[in-house]
């Protein structure tokens, strides 16, 4: 059998739901048993998208086309798991992977290169930090998702093409089925990693970071990626 991925292109019932809805109190109580929702983190105040910078703006909105393709992966994966791999599902399966390797890992690197950074030195600076000797930030937990991503993005796209290549049904079998997991705890951790960004971190950047900041942040946008900040004028001081 041909390697699923040769065709590409240049449910949520079967798998766990990992967080539990609480009913919001003025002083909660949790446990080990019954921990607080990743979706409703604690003393949060949303901020709307208008309402951020350019430079925050521009990375939600690549927030945007990534969770559209997780929908697809997602679907797809659900698809296979219930009625097997075909050409179709085949060609989804590589988009998502080539749409991984030319926007996502991009994504990431201009957030740790160039925003996370920043925002890290001015989370500490204003208190918003761990207690531990070395003072950690919700950055090092995003970067560290980076990581993480990638390792499970590799395992999934390892295991099914080893699975395309094994003539015995049960073997193949049990290698796609755990393919397809470790596809969806992908998905499931892409999107609370995304929230986290959109809905803690950006928030409190906005709050925190100075106009000198993004004014930076934007000039190393486009000098070492060449990405002009929307509504920003590279030749003009940001308002």
């Amino acid at each position: 059998m041909n390697n699923i991925f040769s065709n590409s292109e240049n449910s949520k019932k079967d798998y766990l739901k990992r967080f539990v809805e609480k009913d919001e109190g003025s002083d909660p109580v949790y446990s080990p048993m019954d921990p607080p929702g990743a979706y409703k983190p604690p003393s949060i105040e949303a901020v709307p998208i208008e309402d951020l910078h350019p430079v925050l703006q521009l990375f939600m909105n690549e927030h945007k086309a990534t969770l559209k393709k997780l929908e697809e992966l997602e679907a797809t994966l659900i698809e296979i798991k219930k009625e097997g791999i075909n050409k179709e599902r085949n060609k989804n399966l590589g988009a998502f992977f080539e749409f991984l390797d030319d926007k996502i890992v991009m994504h990431n690197l201009k957030e740790e290169r160039v925003l996370f950074p920043v925002i890290h030195d001015r989370m500490i600076e204003n208190g918003e930090h761990g207690t531990g000797l070395v003072k950690d930030t919700a950055v090092d937990m995003l970067e560290n998702d980076h990581i993480k991503m990638m390792e499970l993005a590799t395992l999934t796209f390892s295991l099914m093409g080893i699975s395309s290549r094994i003539n015995d049904p049960v073997s193949n079998a049990l290698l796609m089925d755990t393919a397809i997991e470790q596809g969806l705890s992908l998905v499931e951790m892409l999107r609370l990693h995304i929230f986290r960004e959109d809905n803690v971190v950006f928030p409190l950047a906005q709050k925190y970071l100075t106009v000198a900041d993004f004014e930076e942040t934007a000039m190393k946008m486009k000098k070492y990626f060449s990405v002009q900040v929307p509504g920003i004028n590279s030749t003009e001081k940001v308002q």
